[in-house]
């Protein structure tokens, strides 16, 4: 269930980089709303991965918290506001995946 909750958790962390992203490029009531959007994902994400290091250990858990956070936001980055999705930063983005994946299954918890 921890680990569950640890992926919730990074899914969240990609919601607040959007909100960011979003707030940053709107203006007026848009990005007060993108703000409040940030806000409401950061306290989810940090509470999750609270509750995820009551059973998995902090360092396992922060770096893959920290790994789907940067993962997603890449492709979020990619799909929703036109970043370059070039060979070498997917080939490191599959090494990024490949290193959350084989902590999971090196981790106790």
């Amino acid at each position: 269930m921890a680990w569950i909750i640890l992926i919730i958790a990074g899914l969240f962390e990609v919601g607040f980089t959007t909100c960011l992203s979003k707030a940053k490029e709107t203006s007026g009531a848009a990005s007060v709303w993108w703000g409040i959007g940030f806000l409401i994902t950061l306290i989810m994400s940090m509470y999750l991965l609270y509750k995820a290091t009551l059973t998995l250990p902090m360092g396992t858990a922060y770096a893959v918290w920290t790994g789907i956070g940067a993962v997603g936001t890449v492709l979020m980055g990619i799909i929703f506001f036109k970043e370059p999705a070039g060979f070498w930063r997917l080939f490191f983005i599959f090494l990024l995946i490949s290193s959350i994946i084989g902590l999971k299954f090196v981790s106790k918890g």
